[in-house]
């Protein structure tokens, strides 16, 4: 890789081990992974800020292109042997998915958690840059200093757990109008790449049972495009809603650890995973 990476990344585990690398969802940042890779320490894990999140606020503008070129470096200059273990969710799992069609000679198996590659019905009149910056003027400026707002969205919208708190807050007070943006429209105007028929890396794709349509279809779409890949769908119970079962890395961090380490090492996966 001819570009070193920009990205801040955090680093756990033992420095003979496999590696794996953890892609968060948008808005937040490495962070969200700490409860996950608490319950893998035999596995070397890398965990970055994507390109204008956490401590990569310098590194943009955002785009799934930008973020799986920078990635790819990561695991260059990273990862044990070149090669690593990929892991994403939600936004994450979109940077997942451009990163396979870019270099999937980095990649010896991947997870992909609710990767949106179609619109999400009733959102389209939104998902515009002007549309978008209102959004962030009316919902997010005005609330940096209140933990109340902070904690409101942190639990309906990101289900993020309460001692993720200070590094939540700290992701959402930094959060600039152009990177909302630029996150926003990234997120939802990804579409599956060319080139996806190619790529034999196993791939694991997951959603949620109660999240959208267009994450199911999604699903459906990039498991038909992905010839070594399985989809399954995640049922968290009757009870169950849709942010919980879309943020699974924290709301259930020991399932979603399981899960990927039965993956990657071709044991049988949980029973909460299910034929799609």
């Amino acid at each position: 890789m001819s570009t070193p990476t920009r990205l801040h990344f955090q680093v756990y585990g033992p420095d003979d081990a496999a590696s794996i690398v953890f892609l968060h969802g948008g808005g937040v940042a490495s962070f969200m992974w700490q409860p996950v890779i608490e319950h893998l320490p035999e596995y070397h894990c890398l965990a970055p800020d994507l390109p204008q999140h956490g401590g990569s606020q310098e590194v943009g503008p955002f785009s799934m292109q930008l973020a799986a070129e920078q990635v790819a470096a990561l695991i260059c200059e990273q990862a044990h042997g070149g090669r690593c273990h990929l892991v994403g969710l939600s936004e994450g799992a979109q940077v997942a998915v451009q990163l396979l069609v870019n270099a999937p000679e980095l990649v010896e198996r991947a997870l992909i958690s609710s990767a949106l590659l179609l619109p999400i019905k009733g959102l389209r009149w939104v998902m515009s840059p002007g549309a978008l910056a209102w959004t962030y003027r009316l919902s997010v400026a005005p609330f940096k200093h209140s933990d109340w707002w902070i904690r409101v969205n942190m639990k309906y919208s990101a289900n993020v757990p309460e001692q993720l708190f200070p590094q939540f807050k700290q992701a959402f007070v930094s959060l600039s109008e152009s990177a909302f943006v630029n996150i926003m429209l990234a997120n939802q105007h990804f579409r599956l790449p060319a080139g996806m028929q190619a790529v034999s890396t196993p791939t694991l794709i997951v959603v949620g049972r109660k999240e959208f349509a267009a994450m199911h279809r999604s699903a459906h779409e990039l498991a038909e495009a992905l010839p070594q890949s399985k989809a399954l769908q995640l049922s968290l119970g009757r009870s169950a809603t849709l942010a919980r079962e879309h943020n699974w890395a924290l709301t259930e961090p020991d399932l979603f650890a399981e899960t990927v380490r039965a993956w990657i090492e071709g044991q049988p996966l949980p029973p909460e995973l299910r034929d799609l």
